[in-house]
């Protein structure tokens, strides 16, 4: 199997207090995996241990053959702070930061690639709109315009359809299905399960510790989303930190 990024008996957590237990296993390249869970599973906590903005406290992450540029991650929109004076346009541009850097120039190509971006998620002619005057969707779109830009082989997405529209989330999972066309990585956090199955080939089960990853068939069963179920709610914040992968 070709892989892009290998976990190793990984342990993530903040100030020692796990939220990712012993995930061991490895992410296909070109694969398209939804991450499900029940809330506090350790979702969003796994993607910030992927991209390198969490350090493992057990284990390792490691990718093969993934250089600086090559991971692209979209954050919940909760995270992202919408009050900074700055157009669609300027930040879709920050998707060519990989290319030219802090002081680089754009030239005409890639302004062109810019308004190509902005077309292929329906923000045609919306170049000069301040960012805080769009919706929760439009943003939405704006962002993944900027990851088109950043051509990463690896696509990280938190979340990427919670509280847009219908017609939003239709237009992005097309996005979505392009990169998986292109033969690249995409995992996306997600929690609706008719779209995981409609749309995700593969599933990775998180209830802190991995409950199942493979075909998403198989993942969603009715027995392992039981078993996660009684995990969450066996779950013990006060419990002392796991020691299991350092035995």
């Amino acid at each position: 199997m070709n892989t892009i990024l290998r976990f190793h008996d990984v342990t993530l957590g903040y100030e020692r207090h796990p939220a990712v237990h012993h995930l061991s296993g490895a992410l296909r390249a070109g694969s398209l995996t939804a991450v499900v869970g029940p809330n506090g599973a350790g979702k969003s906590t796994l993607l910030k241990g992927m991209v390198g903005l969490l350090r493992p406290l057990a284990g390792s992450i490691r990718g093969e053959g993934l250089g600086r540029g090559d991971i692209a991650y979209l954050p919940q929109q909760a995270e992202i702070d919408r009050t900074f004076p700055i157009s669609v346009f300027d930040t879709v541009q920050l998707g060519h930061w990989h290319k030219v850097g802090p002081f680089g120039a754009i030239d005409g190509a890639l302004v062109e690639q810019a308004l190509a971006a902005l077309d292929a998620v329906g923000l045609g002619g919306f170049e000069r709109r301040q960012i805080g005057s769009l919706s929760a969707g439009q943003f939405q779109r704006v962002l993944f315009a900027r990851m088109l830009l950043q051509d990463a082989r690896l696509v990280l997405l938190d979340e990427p359809f919670t509280a847009i529209d219908a017609r939003t989330t239709a237009d992005l999972l097309q996005v979505v299905k392009r990169w998986h066309g292109e033969q690249r990585t995409v995992v996306a956090v997600l929690h609706d399960f008719d779209q995981v199955r409609a749309h995700f080939p593969e599933t990775l089960l998180l209830a802190r510790e991995p409950v199942a990853w493979g075909p998403t068939g198989e993942v969603l069963g009715a027995g392992n989303l039981l078993r996660a179920r009684r995990m969450s709610e066996a779950w013990d914040e006060a419990a002392p930190l796991c020691v299991r992968g350092n035995a």
